[in-house]
């Protein structure tokens, strides 16, 4: 399906089969009391796969790419709310490889299964404009201090690393941000707030403070001001496929889902199948065909990183959009086609439904990602 290797084949059989001893008999728990998912992300941890991407020389597997969405696909099809903290602790892992000089002790952590990191970005002050941050770092007796309220934190008091994004100490333009990491032990961390969304209710998303922070020279994973660089060529191009990857899990998910109960569900009145109404199997049709080609569009996404060219920036930003637009489809096809069964939530569909939908909102929105593609085709600036 994502033509992989023997070896990469093996890894994302093996994460399939750990999803389904230690991530789907949790997931409709965890929706229902919206709990961070903690024994999901300890079975990865204690399998190895928390350094899926850590490089080899810090004791990781060194995966790409590639395999990443593989994997993610097959964990959102159990649980989407893993997928997603799973997700950003790789964006972060990813961060934290780009400045390994300063985060090996980390990475190796990372690699052991013993250090779950994320991303603090946005803001209330610049909302989905996550590359934009309104927070500013202060220089005070050699170190930076940091002060940033941050909106939405994926696995917020329950990560062990954040990177976090702030204004640098001299910056002059919006854009210049600085990077740096900071510890859940840090003094000064703080979760300002509870997450109860109506989707991804696992993922512990809750608004944090970073008040006070101070942290040396050696916290800084970017040069000052360069933050964004690191924004959007290290973090966006894994996160967009990433979140295209879980939207694909929980479509494909709903298509199965649907594609049982049609074959199993029966009209006794009738001595039929709800599978010999016409109607029903085009939705179904529909609903396979529509998640097909989003994960062939990622496909295309995914060999363009792979084998840059022209057109890598132009399918990057189409990668999210693309597939969490699709899953929104899909799962909405799935509830009608169901019908009392999907919204009685004695399939799961409703749990689908509802996750599919938080990923549109993510920064970059769908619609944040439609006028950068458009700018991208105009020929004009992607931040201005």
């Amino acid at each position: 399906m994502y033509r992989l290797t023997q070896q990469q084949k093996k890894t994302v059989e093996e994460v399939a089969a750990i999803a389904d001893r230690h991530v789907a008999p949790h997931a409709a728990r965890i929706d229902q009391r919206a709990e961070f998912v903690s024994e999901s992300i300890a079975a990865l941890g204690n399998h190895g796969y928390l350094g899926l991407t850590v490089p080899a020389e810090f004791g990781g597997m060194g995966e790409g790419v590639r395999t990443t969405a593989a994997v993610l696909d097959e964990i959102a099809q159990r649980c989407a709310s893993t997928a997603m903290v799973y997700l950003m602790h790789l964006c972060g892992v990813a961060c934290y490889a780009a400045a390994s000089q300063k985060t090996a002790t980390l990475l190796r952590a990372a690699a052991a299964g013993k250090h779950l990191t994320t991303l603090a970005f946005s803001e209330p002050g610049s909302r989905s404009h996550f590359w934009a941050p309104v927070s500013r770092a202060t220089v005070v007796n050699g170190g930076t201090r940091l002060d940033a309220k941050k909106s939405f934190v994926t696995s917020a008091g329950q990560a062990d690393g954040y990177v976090v994004s702030t204004l640098d100490a001299s910056a002059t333009q919006p854009f210049e941000s600085t990077i740096y990491l900071v510890l859940r032990s840090d003094a000064g961390v703080q979760t300002t707030g509870t997450w109860s969304g109506i989707g991804l209710r696992g993922n512990s998303s809750a608004p944090m403070r970073f008040g006070d922070v101070t942290v040396g020279a050696d916290r800084a994973l970017t040069g000052p001001g360069k933050g964004l660089d690191m924004m959007l060529g290290v973090v966006l191009p894994l996160f967009q496929i990433g979140v295209a990857a879980t939207a694909l899990g929980i479509a494909e998910a709903a298509v199965q889902i649907t594609q049982r109960h049609l074959t199993a569900a029966r009209l006794e009145h009738q001595n039929s199948r709800l599978a010999d109404l016409p109607t029903l199997r085009a939705r179904l049709a529909q609903m396979r065909i529509d998640t097909d080609r989003a994960r062939a569009h990622l496909l295309a996404v995914i060999d363009a990183v792979e084998v840059p060219g022209p057109a890598t920036q132009l399918l990057v930003l189409e990668a999210k959009a693309s597939a969490t637009e699709s899953a929104v489809t899909v799962t909405d096809m799935a509830m009608r086609t169901c019908g009392g069964a999907a919204f009685s939530g004695a399939l799961g569909l409703d749990r689908l439904f509802r996750d599919a939908r938080a990923p549109i909102v993510m920064a970059p929105t769908s619609d944040q990602a439609y006028d950068f593609i458009g700018r991208s085709l105009c020929g004009l600036e992607l931040l201005s």
